[in-house]
């Protein structure tokens, strides 16, 4: 049996949600992003785009680049709920739905070609999308996520395109090799020395010499390029909250204890967002004091995944619970109100240097463990034991981070 893979994907979506909201918007160059020079492009208007502007560039720029267009300042919290429209609408359609971001999403149809028609039921699936949610939606339909992923690409704006079972190869040959997923920036670089920038002159390649090039990545950049792909589906499934709770050995007040613990964990949380392509909006601090009586204090903020956002408001949480002066047996902190989102959403006022810095932190994380960066003012819990598991250094002295809550 042929596989069948969709892939949706929802054009300009935050320039999209604001054109819902405001139709004075259609057919202008629109940029989402922070509104000061110094502010990060969130997303822009195929309009805008045409001046060369495009998502991560400086604000600066894109208004120099395309002065007359309409800037704004995003809301994730918006962008978060109408993205949940289309995921319940793909969730109560198809059996099984990977939401692979805010905005994208695969679907495996594969056997629906003996009961509907796998394009035919893709195109009415793409018109109740529209119809009900106003949003304009591409995909893309072949036997594989990549192909499917870079057909919807080609699709875009507002269309949708079907690469038949064994064309992958002929469809993929004349385009760009920037356009095949991982290859990046520095991939492209790589490529272009060797003379290469389409696919087509990569399919031609033995795979021995991509991987005498590209080291292991070699095979699989290779294998995409020939229309290769056997990623499975990966099944949506919502996550409510994500917390973490510490019960101490021997009950405190000490200030400087509760701080550094109630830290550590608002930090290390606020990485497992980022790590998952979530957004918290909905705040807890707990506090069990040393008679066993509990209390917790809640609040809400803008969907957002920032430490200097996430942790100062854990810290507030606490100052304001923290009442009565008695020993302190445990403390939790919890985030919920989770909702799927790219942490650059909620950075419409931090700058380039601000987002770098998370993104280094986090890949230093992911690389060796998720600890070995940590800001200075946590250093007090290395050795103790936070949300049941152990100090994961093993060995290795952690780099410290100085970072002042702006």
């Amino acid at each position: 049996m042929n596989k069948a893979i969709i892939h949706f994907d929802l054009d300009a979506f935050f320039v999209s949600c604001e054109r819902r909201l405001d139709s004075s918007l259609n057919n202008k160059p629109v940029i989402v992003g922070g509104t000061g020079n110094r502010g990060v492009v969130t997303a822009a208007s195929y309009e805008a785009r045409k001046f060369g502007v495009h998502s991560a560039m400086n604000m600066k720029t894109a208004r120099q680049l395309c002065p007359h267009a309409v800037y704004i300042r995003g809301n994730g919290s918006t962008y978060a709920k109408m993205s949940q429209e289309v995921t319940e609408i793909l969730m109560e359609t198809l059996p099984i739905v990977e939401k692979a971001s805010v905005d994208e999403f695969y679907a495996d149809l594969t056997g629906m070609d003996k009961f509907f028609g796998c394009y035919k039921f893709s195109t009415e699936l793409r018109a109740k999308i529209i119809r009900e949610t106003g949003l304009p939606i591409s995909f893309g339909l072949s036997a594989n996520k990549t192909v499917s992923k870079v057909a919807t690409g080609e699709a875009k704006p507002n269309n949708q395109m079907n690469v038949a079972n064994g064309l992958e190869k002929v469809f993929l040959a004349p385009l760009s090799i920037k356009k095949i997923p991982m290859v990046g920036d520095k991939t492209f670089k790589t490529f272009s020395l060797l003379g290469i920038r389409n696919v087509g002159l990569v399919q031609q390649m033995p795979v021995e010499r991509m991987i005498s090039v590209f080291g292991k990545n070699g095979r699989t950049i290779w294998e995409r390029c020939c229309g290769i792909d056997d990623s499975p589906i990966k099944p949506f499934h919502e996550r409510k909250s994500i917390s973490s709770e510490r019960t101490y050995g021997k009950d405190t007040f000490d200030q400087v204890v509760i701080s550094t613990t109630i830290t550590a964990m608002a930090e290390n949380l606020a990485y497992q967002l980022r790590r998952g392509n979530k957004l918290t909006s909905v705040i807890t601090v707990k506090v069990r004091y040393s008679d066993f009586q509990t209390y917790s204090k809640q609040l809400k903020i803008p969907h957002t995944a920032a430490d200097h956002i996430l942790i100062p408001t854990v810290l507030d949480l606490f100052n304001k619970l923290y009442d009565r002066r008695v020993l302190i047996r445990l403390v939790g902190v919890r985030f919920a109100g989770l909702a799927e989102g790219n942490y650059q959403i909620d950075m419409f006022e931090n700058t380039n240097k601000t987002v770098n810095l998370y993104n280094a932190m986090d890949e230093l994380r992911k690389r060796f463990g998720d600890s070995v960066v940590r800001r200075a003012a946590t250093m007090g819990e290395g050795s103790r034991t936070i949300g049941g598991q152990g100090n994961p250094f093993d060995g290795k002295p952690p780099i410290l981070l100085a970072h002042r809550h702006r």
